[in-house]
């Protein structure tokens, strides 16, 4: 019996020898607990979704809607051969001559977008639905076709110079500021929801209790998000670049610093609403209503200055305004860290204000 014993024993040392043991930095609380961050987002379909999936999509669509393309050219309708002969001067009307019934038809039906018939002592009489835009282009567009087939000099020569170079674009605007939308949705959504959720299972209850450190509770958020802006800011600028040629003319360095300043700026604004609320409902509805605005002032998809003046110190007051205005600064303008020091101030009392409120207002049960 002791030598079954003895040899049971031996086979136990043996196999605890060959089990690897973890690092003294794997078994570390704050590494199990990063990752416990990180499984959790991976978990998450709609996570995924809205962090990667959605600005890919989004970038493509805006930019294949807003992409380099020629002046459209208007089908537009003329009664007689010498009033469609001088229409046909102007290279962005398509001029087609038709009887007066199959004009006004192609008229009523969309087909064109103006009528042009002779009226009385040699005047052009246009039919047109002024509440269409193509229609008043077709008529500023036809008028000027009429009067130069007329005889009419313009005084003063002009040339078109069109600008298409990259950085010019709609899609070089854009991408930047979905940069900066995606950077505060991820850490405003997965810091709200990951806390609340916690809250509301007890799970930090639990954790309170135990030797844990509390702020390595807090700092696993923010070494998660870390790890995933490598990820979330490269997907959506390799898209750029790849699919649409978005340059990069500042310092990679900077782009990295600006993006891991807006992160924990928005994961600290994160961590204040989640401080206190104790239902996922109550966080959604606190986190929608700071960002939804953000959305719509801070210059995503058209430009901040649109609104009004006397709302202008508000919106470069928001954080993700700063955010999208150093990034655009550094992408498209090549701007060093020194020259988006304005906005950087902004980030950065941002990240100190919220993370102080924070840390006093949090409710741990």
């Amino acid at each position: 019996m002791s030598n079954v014993t003895a040899i049971s024993d031996l086979e136990a040392k043996e196999a605890a020898r060959k089990t690897p043991r973890p690092s003294a930095w794997t078994d570390h609380p704050l590494a199990q607990l990063t990752w416990v961050r990180f499984l959790e987002f991976i978990r998450e379909p709609e996570a995924l979704f809205w962090v990667f999936i959605f600005p890919i999509l989004l970038a493509a669509g805006l930019g294949i809607a807003f992409r380099n393309r020629p002046a459209d050219v208007l089908k537009i309708a003329a009664i007689t051969p010498q009033l469609a002969q001088s229409l046909r001067q102007e290279k962005l009307l398509d001029v087609s001559q038709l009887p007066t019934g199959a004009a006004e038809e192609a008229l009523r039906t969309g087909k064109v977008a103006l009528l042009a018939a002779p009226g009385p002592g040699g005047s052009v009489v246009y039919k047109y639905d002024d509440t269409n835009p193509e229609g008043r282009t077709a008529r500023m567009l036809a008028d000027r076709a009429v009067q130069r087939a007329a005889g009419r000099a313009d005084p003063v020569t002009s040339t078109d110079q069109l600008m298409r170079e990259p950085g010019s674009r709609y899609i070089d605007f854009l991408i930047p500021g979905l940069l900066g939308m995606n950077l505060m949705g991820s850490a405003i959504w997965g810091m709200g929801f990951a806390i609340v959720d916690a809250r509301r299972k007890k799970l930090m209850k639990r954790l309170v209790a135990t030797p844990m450190p509390r702020h390595y509770f807090l700092l696993s958020f923010v070494l998660s998000r870390l790890v995933l802006l490598v990820v979330e800011v490269g997907v959506v600028l390799g898209f750029g670049a790849v699919a649409f040629g978005v340059p990069i003319r500042g310092s990679i360095l900077d782009l990295v610093l600006l993006c891991v300043l807006a992160s924990m700026s928005f994961s600290a604004l994160g961590l204040l609403l989640a401080s206190r609320a104790r239902t996922i409902e109550a966080v959604s509805g606190l986190m929608n209503s700071v960002m939804m605005p953000m959305w719509i002032v801070s210059g995503v998809f058209f430009s901040a200055q649109r609104f009004p003046d006397f709302a202008q110190p508000v919106i470069k007051a928001l954080p993700l305004t700063a955010a999208i205005d150093a990034l655009r600064l550094n992408m498209l303008q090549g701007a060093s860290l020194r020259q988006v020091a304005s906005q950087m101030g902004v980030l950065g009392l941002w990240l100190v204000v919220c993370f102080a409120l924070a840390l006093k207002l949090f409710r741990w049960r």
